[in-house]
């Protein structure tokens, strides 16, 4: 599914234009996004958490050449699906 498809899902479900939809969509990844860069994590119960994570540095090889590469340490976002979730997806 692409973005343009979810908001059209949305804004259906939610009764509202794809315009509202769209800054709907945009209001959620912009609090995420603030929330996971001031405390490293956010839960929404039944749905599941959204956390940071810090990766080390590791070696890797280049696919193309096959010559070793240092690969540097760097955050990620983690998901963890939560109970209600994992269960209406299997």
């Amino acid at each position: 599914m692409t973005k343009a498809e979810l908001i059209g899902v949305m804004a259906s479900e939610a009764g509202i234009t794809k315009v509202a939809g769209a800054a709907t969509l945009e209001a959620f990844i912009s609090t995420v996004t603030k929330e996971l860069k001031k405390s490293g994590r956010l839960g929404l119960v039944g749905f599941g958490t959204f956390s940071v994570v810090k990766r080390k540095a590791r070696a890797g090889r280049n696919p193309q050449t096959g010559k070793a590469i240092k690969i540097p340490a760097k955050k990620v976002v983690k998901f963890k699906a939560g109970k209600t979730l994992a269960d209406k997806v299997k």
